[in-house]
């Protein structure tokens, strides 16, 4: 099924929620294959099925939806995606981005075919959201600290950060998620995106 896509591009988005980001995508891009996965199971049930149906009745013969929480993603995954995308990660998933955790950052290395493109999306309200912050120890997610520590954490597991900026209100929308519709009408929130590349080999020659 996926090996007709692969020099079209495969996008795998983790975290997929409800689909929508892979929905859209899958629509609106026929030529590329999308994998959406998230370790909640039940919302991914009636989207498998959705997927399945002809295309004349919203079928998505370009889409497919998995079970795996990204600690423990299926080997078929290795190597294969041309993008991958974590948009509004929250809990472990978001804390393994904000502090560039080495073990989740080798499994996304492994799953990407060189260069592949990683773009990870960061809501954070400091307000609203200091409890979860403070339990989950997540750092604050200035330019600085982006620029400096995660840079460094990202490098030494085979990524190039090559932008990182805030995003206006008036961008959301077009990230194609209903977490980015949801949070919309919060200004109070910083919305910070990340652009990344797989480079070839990790900077200490491991693969």
């Amino acid at each position: 099924m996926i090996a007709p896509y692969q020099k079209k591009g495969i996008v795998l988005d983790i975290g997929t929620g409800d689909g929508r980001f892979v929905s859209t995508h899958a629509k609106a891009n026929r030529d590329k294959f999308y994998i959406g996965i998230d370790a909640n199971a039940k919302p991914l049930e009636k989207l498998s099925m959705k997927a399945t149906r002809k295309p004349t009745k919203g079928g998505l013969p370009n889409a497919i939806f998995v079970q795996a929480a990204v600690e423990d993603l299926p080997v078929e995954l290795d190597g294969i995606a041309t993008e991958i995308h974590l948009n509004f990660p929250w809990g472990s998933l978001l804390r393994a981005v904000a502090v560039g955790d080495p073990a989740i950052l080798r499994t996304l290395h492994r799953i990407g075919t060189p260069p592949c493109a990683l773009e990870i999306v960061i809501g954070i309200d400091p307000v609203r959201d200091c409890g979860e912050l403070d339990r989950l120890n997540i750092p604050d997610m200035k330019l600085e600290y982006v620029d400096t520590d995660l840079r460094k954490a990202f490098a030494d597991a085979g990524f190039s950060i090559k932008t990182q900026r805030e995003l206006a209100l008036v961008e959301w929308p077009s990230i194609e998620t209903s977490w980015a519709r949801k949070l919309s009408g919060n200004d109070n929130r910083r919305v910070l995106r990340l652009e990344i590349v797989k480079m070839m080999t990790l900077f200490n020659g491991e693969e």
